[in-house]
């Protein structure tokens, strides 16, 4: 495998760098969310969708060349109208928690949200959400949310919306 070297406009960690991910990362992708779906953290989607949404999608790559995690953002308007991003399946390998690749993704995936217009990014999260919480994210907003989005929402998962407002 090749040692990922940074590119210019990507963040680059001392264990990983943030890169937007291709149609050629969809099967990573989709491997590393798997364990993720099994454990009721994320949504099950097919391996064909993480293709077909590739360009939502950011990926923390280690030096070794192998995904440690990724997050995708989807630009939507919210219920006040305003332009408001979805940030969904976030997740980062179990062997590589705790080593700044989640705060990585997470600072990238904030910026990039401001970078396409989102004065405010909306996530649902059944686990404590600390991480989102470090990053600014409060509890709640969920009526401000995008519609559609709040409409897929799975009560069953014991999800809570968080809110993170954008300078």
């Amino acid at each position: 495998m090749t040692t990922a070297t940074p590119r210019p406009g990507l963040r680059s960690e001392s264990v990983a760098v943030v890169r937007p991910a291709g149609p050629s990362d969809a099967a990573a992708v989709h491997r590393l969310s798997v364990p993720f779906v099994r454990a009721g953290a994320l949504r099950d989607r097919p391996a064909s969708r993480y293709a077909r949404d590739a360009a939502d999608f950011l990926v923390a790559e280690t030096a070794d060349g192998v995904l440690a995690g990724c997050v995708a953002l989807n630009r939507r308007p919210d219920a006040c109208g305003r332009a408001a991003a979805v940030l969904y399946n976030f997740c980062v390998a179990a062997g590589n928690q705790g080593r700044g690749i989640g705060s990585a993704l997470l600072r990238a995936v904030l910026a990039e949200a401001g970078t396409r217009g989102a004065c405010r990014v909306f996530t649902a999260t059944a686990g404590s959400g600390l991480l989102f919480l470090r990053h600014g994210f409060v509890v709640g907003g969920e009526e401000e949310a995008p519609p559609e989005w709040r409409a897929r929402l799975d009560p069953a998962r014991g999800s809570r919306v968080l809110v993170r407002a954008l300078a």
